[in-house]
């Protein structure tokens, strides 16, 4: 299912969560899609653009060593990048894209293959994804995957 920014903004205010992002395919598309919504000022407590694997190791605190063996194209990149965001931003609530958004494949991996990570309070983890289209097309599938993903975990959030 779609979800759109305004719901996780609202979700967010309803629960007193506040939002965080990490983002490299997406270079800053998550953080400025929820901005655009009335009210994401209240939750939206900032984001990092993490194109360089050195930014996602020095600043987000991704493992070198992981980054070297692996590429920055990787699930638990990505968890460890929405860590990362939570921590920065000190959010309840952080996540982050990785991926490969085209023309050519990155680190092994083929054009469309995506990572979105999550952090929320003590909870990690990631959903890899894989998108068809152009490098907008990708950029654009990966912002809505990452909003889906902050949208399915408020509900759970408020379920409990």
């Amino acid at each position: 299912m779609e979800h759109h920014g305004a719901a996780v903004i609202a979700a967010a205010i309803a629960q007193g969560k506040q939002l965080a992002t990490a983002e490299s395919l997406t270079a800053g598309l998550i953080a400025a899609t929820l901005a655009e919504i009335s009210g994401a000022s209240a939750v939206l407590r900032g984001g990092v653009i993490s194109y360089s694997t050195q930014v996602k190791a020095e600043l987000l605190g991704v493992d070198p060593q992981l980054l070297s063996e692996v590429g920055s194209v990787d699930g638990e990149v990505a968890r460890q990048m929405a860590v990362g965001a939570q921590r920065a931003c000190a959010a309840d609530l952080a996540v982050s894209a990785t991926g490969v958004a085209g023309p050519q494949a990155h680190d092994g991996k083929p054009v469309g293959t995506v990572f979105i990570g999550w952090a929320h309070g003590e909870d990690s983890g990631f959903v890899a994804h894989h998108f068809v289209g152009d490098r907008a097309q990708i950029r654009e599938r990966s912002t809505q995957a990452a909003i889906n993903q902050l949208a399915d975990i408020l509900d759970k959030a408020s379920s409990q």
